[in-house]
């Protein structure tokens, strides 16, 4: 397969346009093209436009780029990149096609639609062009077979899972005629350029995930009206409780659209009439009324859940009974409530099931007869158990799939159970005891095609933190964090509390993190696993617990101790590349902007946020930002103001990328520092450009010598903090808590010049933030954050 650089989308619908968009993320050279508008809109005959002109002829392609930008989550990582993506449509601008690798057709889910356009443009691909379709569930035979035979070997199915950027999943599903190679190089691609997580399907009704995630979701609804629930008891314990995301059921389905859940329910029951749980896909009447009244999810503005109007308005809840909205119960359950503040998603799964109220009667019914079915389902969907529960993590968000499930129940326990029920359990599962092994730091996965235990598939680009742990690689390790040896004279630094919040068991482990690396290595990598932070920051609650006590000693030598780390990680004579992905937040951050370089995933949303809880940045975050300002001024030998007062808003403003891309600007991510797409390559990436680092790397020393922007810089922030005040736009408070950042960015009360070394900005940070320590307000704010999760305005 020739390489891929320039990519053409067929369909600039929601779908079509946000692969386009993760395209563009992706560097690709992308062409979106659509139908030609049947006739000029009112605007454009105003304007003279007719439908010869290519402002009409083009304006779907058009009018789905420029709305990219106000699309809810965003589709691209910078606005900027939407000018990656060129427009035009499907009959004037076929011809371009031949400047195209790759060819994505995302049009009308149906057969013959998707037959005409491809076999339209087929003449026009070039002879190694390669050719996908988006469906998500029509036969991909069924369209092979109509294509020239010399453009069969190079077409597949790429399934992309809405939102394309957000979600990992990945379907490929080749035809008969598909070149293996053509197929295994796509997934290579996708994999690693766009970050997804490949499943390889078969040529099924829905493939893989939809065929086991619309059951799981039909057969819940059944059983909630057997057992008389609400939609509110049902998703409280189809979500976290038992290993599903918080969507859980009935608000996954108003995410996805109540219309689109009834379409693909009955696709599934027409497409399948061997299926031996066929009629679990007919949904009951209810929902198809409410599908006829309009009620269709949140692109409705109500679902199931229906946020109301008005002054007082809070949630309401669709109740299939009496088939109106009524006000949000709220209802309580045991089972539910057995499950909090269980981290491990296996022991929330038990617990949950070991309840005896009417709600986890319906976990248990939805999820022996789910885990039932994808058993079931093998090979006729996928040829092992890895696909299938991958399948499930990735495109619908459970935190275990269906076989990891049921090794978490215990396979002998639920066979039993289920058997109890009067259920037909399968011969080929009873004697099964597990279907994962960890063999010599390696898993394995049951086959249940040829038996025995083979080993799950591993990429040589991927390093996995919890293989290399059984295996034996962690040299220290206390109660927050540990090193693992990574092979080739590299550690990694893990954190491994709750949220990854850094306390003094992490900063302990900086210190021999950084000397096993200089004693044994040649670089240190700083990577945490498993949780959707990197890190939420210091632990908050024992800032708080040390406040109400008056111990301002103790925090002093706190802060003072996370300076110290922060500057040994900066000052190590090894490099540091730090490996952000999603939340890296306060102390979080601030690792990131003490690593020699950073290598973040792409999600990763990066920020200085203490000012919410009425602090200031003090592991030497508020100095690294003032620094860098400092060094811009002196390398274009220019006044350092506008640079300090751009860093002091993103201090000041609590400002969180919300892509990796975006610490460019925030002056975060350096030239040099590189951005990886696939979490599996996140640790493999950080590794590889720590050895570059160690091939010439020179230790730094703090810096002497930096001209403080002085108080007159700290002024100019003043005032225009008092404008925003008089404006209304932040309260006197946060007024005072800007002066307090601006003293320290600008070096403190001196002359504009004054020579000032990084350890004087760290003496100032700190001492700025014991001053807020003590100040009552920033104790309710640190309260509230603890207490309610979020800033309060005071």
């Amino acid at each position: 397969m020739d390489r891929i650089e320039r990519v053409a989308v067929l369909g600039s619908g929601v779908m079509g346009s946000t692969i386009a968009a993760h395209l563009a993320n992706a560097g690709f050279g992308v062409l979106l093209l659509d139908i030609v508008p049947k006739e000029p809109n009112a605007e454009e005959r105003a304007a003279g436009l007719g439908l010869d002109s290519p402002a009409v002829r083009n304006r779907l392609a058009a009018a789905a780029r420029a709305g990219l930008e106000k699309l809810k989550p965003a589709p691209l990582y910078l606005p900027s990149y939407a000018s990656r993506i060129d427009v035009g449509n499907l009959e004037d601008d076929l011809p371009r096609l031949a400047s195209c690798d790759w060819v994505v057709e995302v049009v009308l889910e149906h057969l013959e639609v998707k037959r005409q356009l491809l076999g339209r443009i087929a003449p026009h691909l070039k002879p190694t062009a390669v050719l996908t379709t988006n469906t998500s569930g029509l036969s991909v035979n069924a369209i092979a077979d109509t294509l020239p035979e010399a453009l069969r070997p190079r077409f597949l199915v790429t399934h992309f899972f809405n939102p394309p950027r957000y979600m990992r999943l990945v379907e490929i599903v080749s035809s008969r005629h598909t070149d293996p190679a053509v197929a295994a190089g796509m997934a290579e691609l996708i994999r690693v350029r766009l970050g997804k997580g490949i499943v390889t399907g078969k040529d099924t009704p829905n493939f893989v995930a939809n065929r086991i995630g619309v059951f799981a979701m039909c057969n819940a609804i059944r059983h909630m009206v057997e057992l008389d629930l609400t939609v509110e008891e049902v998703d409280a314990i189809a979500g976290p409780p038992t290993a599903r995301p918080k969507s859980a059921t009935f608000r996954t389905a108003d995410l996805v659209g109540l219309d689109t859940l009834l379409h693909v329910a009955r696709n599934s029951y027409e497409l399948l009439p061997g299926d031996s749980r066929r009629d679990e896909f007919k949904l009951p009447a209810f929902l198809e009324q409410m599908v006829a009244k309009g009620i269709l999810g949140n692109k409705s503005r109500g679902g199931f859940f229906r946020k109301e109007k008005g002054e007082g308005g809070g949630l309401s809840i669709y109740d299939h009974r009496k088939g109106e909205y009524v006000p949000a119960a709220k209802p309580r359950s045991a089972a539910v409530e057995a499950t909090k503040g269980i981290d491990d998603p296996a022991q929330r799964l038990r617990a949950a099931l070991a309840g005896k109220d009417k709600v986890a009667e319906h976990a248990w019914r939805n999820l022996r007869d789910t885990l039932l079915y994808a058993f079931e389902r093998i090979p006729e969907i996928a040829d092992d158990v890895v696909n299938v529960d991958a399948a499930m993590r990735w495109g619908f968000g459970w935190d275990l799939g269906p076989f990891e499930m049921l090794d978490a129940i215990g396979v002998p326990a639920f066979v039993t159970r289920a058997a109890q029920d009067g259920v037909a359990v399968p011969e080929r599962l009873r004697g099964i005891e597990r279907f994962y092994a960890e063999e010599n730091g390696r898993r394995r996965y049951l086959d249940l095609a040829g038996g025995g235990y083979r080993d799950v598939p591993r990429p040589a680009d991927q390093i996995d933190l919890a293989v290399l742990e059984k295996s034996g690689a962690v040299v220290e390790r206390n109660a927050g964090a540990s090193v693992l040896d990574l092979g080739d004279g590299v550690f990694c630094l893990e954190f491994h509390t709750k949220m990854n919040a850094i306390g003094p068991d992490v900063l302990a482990m900086v210190h021999k993190a950084v000397a096993r690396a200089e004693r044994d290595g040649q670089g240190l990598v700083i990577a945490n696993r498993g949780q959707p932070a990197f890190s939420a920051g210091a632990n908050l609650m024992l800032i708080a617990v040390a406040i109400a006590e008056g111990a301002f000693d103790e925090i002093a030598l706190t802060i003072r101790a996370f300076q110290k780390a922060m500057m040994a990680l900066k000052y190590a004579r090894v490099p540091v590349v730090a490996a952000p992905h999603g939340l890296a937040l306060g102390g979080g951050c601030e690792v990131c902007l003490h690593a020699t370089a950073m290598n973040p995933l792409a999600e990763t949303y990066m920020g200085l946020v203490e000012i919410g809880v009425g602090l200031l940045p003090a592991g030497g975050g508020t100095k690294e930002m003032a620094l860098r300002a400092i060094r811009l001024a002196e390398k274009y030998e220019i006044d350092a103001s506008p640079f300090v007062f751009k860093h002091f808003n993103t201090v000041a403003l609590a400002k969180v990328s919300a892509s990796a891309d975006e610490l460019v600007a925030m002056g975060m991510l350096r030239e040099g520092d590189a951005v990886t797409l696939s979490p599996d390559r996140l640790v493999h990436d950080a590794k590889q450009k720590a050895l570059a680092l160690a091939a010439n790397f020179r230790p730094g020393t703090p810096a002497t010598g930096l001209r403080a922007p002085g108080r007159g810089a700290a002024a100019s922030i003043a005032s225009q903090l008092w404008n925003m005040r008089m404006g209304g736009f932040i309260t006197e408070y946060e007024e005072r808590l800007g002066r307090t950042i601006a003293g320290v960015m600008t070096g403190g009360d001196v002359p504009a010049g004054t020579l000032v070394t990084e350890q004087d900005l760290l003496d100032l940070e700190r001492e700025a933030f014991l001053k807020l320590c003590g100040e009552r307000k920033t104790l309710e704010r640190i309260q509230h954050m603890l207490k309610k999760g979020k800033p309060l305005r005071n």
